[in-house]
């Protein structure tokens, strides 16, 4: 009988995954010697859902930046958890299709509200700044909303009289996660509520436990 492992807190549950048989994966922190990783389980016991779950880990690594450091285990590179950015990162990663395999997303986004692109780039510490890419009208008052919405997706910091600027309290860059927050940035209340949905969802057991 399968019995409930103790991976540690729950960080965010999928109950079914659209890419694998439905299975139910979980992303947990388990920690690692005191520091603050990430472990992605499921309890099935469909042939393949171990390597569905090796796929998943590459994903995050890619749309992410983040690094394996043995026994299944996730982490950013600077060594801090930044919680809801891992989340997010998880949650993309499942809704992606395995094939064709996952790349790093680009640090600029089409934003239907002002018909241009904008752009974030790194000014380094940990500092981003949001910017219009051309002349579009109306760029200029949505790279703030821009800047809002990466600094409540991936829980940075406000920058003092810099609307259009946030930063990673690690001070470090995190190029990789900041394009994949970038999709989400502009309608950031959709990405919100769909997180607290999945929150909001019951725990992972196991499949003795869910008879």
């Amino acid at each position: 009988m399968t019995q409930t492992l103790d991976l540690g807190p729950r960080v965010e549950l999928v109950s079914m995954d659209p890419h694998f048989h439905d299975i139910t994966i979980a992303l947990y922190s388990p920690g690692s010697d005191g520091q603050p990783a990430y472990l992605i389980h499921t309890y099935s016991s469909v042939p393949g859902a171990d390597e569905r779950i090796a796929c998943l880990r590459q994903t995050m690594q890619t749309l992410g930046g983040m690094e394996a450091i043995g026994e299944g285990l996730l982490r950013f590179p600077c060594g801090h958890a930044h919680p809801l950015a891992a989340r997010r990162v998880f949650l993309d990663s499942c809704k992606l299709s395995p094939e064709p395999a996952a790349e790093p997303r680009p640090l600029h986004v089409f934003d239907k509200k002002s018909d241009g692109t904008i752009t974030v780039a790194s000014l380094g510490n940990g500092l981003y700044e949001a910017r219009p890419a051309d002349n579009a009208q109306g760029t200029e008052r949505r790279v703030a909303t821009i800047a809002r919405g990466l600094m409540r997706l991936g829980e940075m910091e406000e920058v003092d009289g810099q609307p259009n600027q946030t930063r990673f309290s690690c001070g470090q860059e995190h190029d990789d996660l900041i394009g994949l927050l970038l999709v989400r940035a502009p309608n950031v209340r959709a990405a919100m509520r769909e997180a607290e949905d999945m929150a909001s969802r019951g725990v992972l057991a196991a499949p003795s436990a869910q008879e």
